[in-house]
């Protein structure tokens, strides 16, 4: 991670700067970082531990989802909890430099594993009578492979951005992460067309997907109006679902990177909604009205508390 910078490190100013409300900061995020890794790990656990559930495809997308968002919200959440400790937060170049690339990694994964998951439902519900033929086991393994490639590629090309610029005095970072646009503000050169390529590259990726997924689902809810009323309440609880996490994600993103290179005062508020509070919630969504993973769950657990008392 070679380049012009004579900048060694950056200063992140964080969420705030009052000790006591960085004390309300630690207790919260501390507590939502705990029940994000337990919550999607959970989910992990138990689909992986179920053969009838992880045979499916859904359950198969919805296991590497779940550990995409545990591996999300370890990018950022530890970091933050960290630092409201320190009156000065710090980060090195290479560990912001990491962080960038770690973020749109798994970011960008997780939006192509979501319309991985529109494909699955959309096949499942438009071609029943050929649903096991087209998503066989193969197929799932080479859209997660696809998914992987896709996130790393992406984040290969943000993150080269990053490092053909010159760093050479302000260091100071007004958010509690680094991010594109905030290290754009920094670089001592004129960045307006690297601001237009990160719009293209997040940007208008993230739009042009965003709509894929909901022309996809109106196909699907078109559909629907052929099926029994029961066959009907349960493909629309897994579709609500999905589209509940689909612009929970996808909205906060398209409104930072698809807009003229800046910051604003709630982009801080809009990158807590979509790296902490959506892995911690997606848990929730996909659970709590899903009745086969929550059988599931009851098993495993029933499981665990006879072999203790073994």
């Amino acid at each position: 991670m070679e380049n012009q910078s004579q900048v060694t490190e950056f200063i992140l100013l964080g969420l705030t700067q009052n000790p006591a409300a960085q004390k309300i900061i630690f207790l919260v995020f501390l507590l939502f970082y705990l029940a994000t890794l337990v919550g999607n790990l959970f989910i992990v656990l138990t689909i992986i531990s179920s053969p009838s559930l992880f045979a499916s495809p859904m359950y198969f997308f919805l296991t590497f989802l779940s550990f995409l968002d545990a591996c999300f919200s370890s990018v950022i959440a530890p970091k933050i909890i960290v630092d409201s400790f320190y009156e000065k937060k710090t980060i090195s170049f290479d560990g912001c430099m990491t962080q960038v690339f770690v973020e749109h990694f798994f970011g960008s994964t997780e939006m192509i594993i979501l319309t991985v998951m529109a494909y699955d439902r959309y096949v499942a519900i438009c071609k029943p009578l050929h649903y096991v033929t087209i998503m066989s086991r193969q197929l799932c393994f080479f859209l997660t492979g696809l998914a992987w490639a896709g996130g790393f590629l992406h984040s290969v090309i943000q993150i080269s951005f990053i490092l053909t610029l010159p760093f050479c005095g302000p260091n100071v970072i007004n958010h509690f992460l680094c991010d594109l646009y905030p290290l754009l503000e920094l670089a001592c050169t004129d960045t307006r067309d690297l601001g237009f390529m990160v719009i293209t590259n997040s940007g208008f990726i993230c739009i042009l997907i965003f709509f894929l997924l909901l022309i996809s689902y109106v196909v699907i809810l078109y559909t629907l109006r052929t099926y029994s009323t029961e066959a009907r309440r349960k493909a629309l609880s897994t579709c609500s679902s999905h589209i509940t996490v689909v612009f929970m994600l996808f909205v906060p993103c398209i409104f930072e990177y698809a807009r003229p290179p800046s910051t604003f005062s709630f982009d801080k508020m809009v990158q807590i909604f979509y790296t902490i509070l959506t892995p911690f919630l997606n848990p929730f969504i996909y659970t709590f009205r899903n009745m086969e993973v929550k059988n599931a769950m009851r098993q495993l657990c029933c499981n665990k508390l006879f072999l203790n008392k073994k």
